[in-house]
């Protein structure tokens, strides 16, 4: 019977890797997935589950961009200075502030009403609607920004106020499940005049601190008295979710390159309408 459980654990792993950085949701297709395949486990144990994971997935950002996100520089060893063998690196530094000042609205929102919107919004009906929305609107901005240039091409050209702005869209994903965090701000992003290509680096960025902050927050609410089996669950789950996302990372990096985000908006079109047939189809 565990050995079923620690294979639905490695299957969660691999949907939360997929999908927590294709712009398809991956709250959503843990909820729908939850409903087709569900854990063994308490309902307390799931809320924390789902999110944890999560922070596996998120490290693999840190990994793929240590260098482009950690702030401490060794310096050369041809260098002429003396002293503190490390240096700032202040433009660093100004992306983590942008970061920061994209994460407030979420942030807000997350600590003061997180239960409340599990309660009331975590269903499948809604995820369902908000993957149609969003895969709609995924089609009618990249057609739209068929007929301009970017504004924006490197992070370093992202203004406080631009990342304030993404991160209101990424508000919608907080508060709607199916939204797709990632799909949120790469939509809201290239509407604003973002390449591509920076809107999903950016993306990425995001994801660190929303994700470390959320991870820790159902850590603490759950506590660390996790029976063996639970543990178990909960490392399979962190590891796989951390492989497969390296995987996935690196995929969208190359697709993206050559290729708009339609087919993602079309997939989720398409998976919002199969779950309201199944959904109409059981009731």
């Amino acid at each position: 019977m565990e050995f079923v459980e620690y294979l639905k654990a490695v299957l969660f792993g691999i949907v939360e890797g997929i999908t927590e950085w294709l712009p398809i949701s991956s709250t959503g297709h843990m909820i729908l997935l939850k409903e087709l395949l569900p854990l063994n486990v308490s309902q307390e144990f799931w809320n924390m589950f789902e999110v944890v994971i999560q922070f596996g997935a998120i490290l693999a950002v840190v990994v793929i961009f240590f260098k482009q996100i950690f702030p401490f520089k060794r310096k050369d060893k041809n260098s002429q200075e003396t002293g503190i063998k490390a240096y700032i690196h202040m433009d660093i530094i100004t992306l983590w502030l942008k970061i920061i000042v994209a994460c407030i609205p979420a942030a807000i929102v997350g600590v003061l009403f997180d239960e409340l919107l599990e309660e009331y919004l975590y269903h499948y009906v809604v995820v369902a609607v908000a993957l149609i929305v969003f895969g709609i609107a995924f089609i009618v901005v990249e057609n739209w920004n068929k007929t301009r240039k970017p504004e924006i091409n490197s992070l370093a050209e992202i203004s406080y106020k631009t990342a304030l702005i993404i991160g209101m869209f990424q508000l919608l994903a907080a508060i709607f499940p199916g939204v797709s965090r990632s799909g949120a701000t790469i939509v809201g992003a290239l509407m604003i005049g973002v390449s591509r290509t920076v809107a999903a680096e950016f993306t990425f960025f995001l994801a660190i601190p929303v994700m470390a902050g959320a991870s820790l927050l159902k850590l603490v609410k759950f506590g660390l008295d996790f029976t063996s089996y639970e543990l178990i669950i909960l490392t399979i789950g962190f590891v796989v979710a951390f492989v497969v996302s390296v995987i996935v990372i690196k995929f969208l990096l190359k697709f993206i390159k050559k290729h708009d985000f339609k087919v993602f908006g079309w997939y989720r079109i398409v998976l919002g309408l199969l779950v309201l047939l199944y959904y109409f189809v059981r009731a």
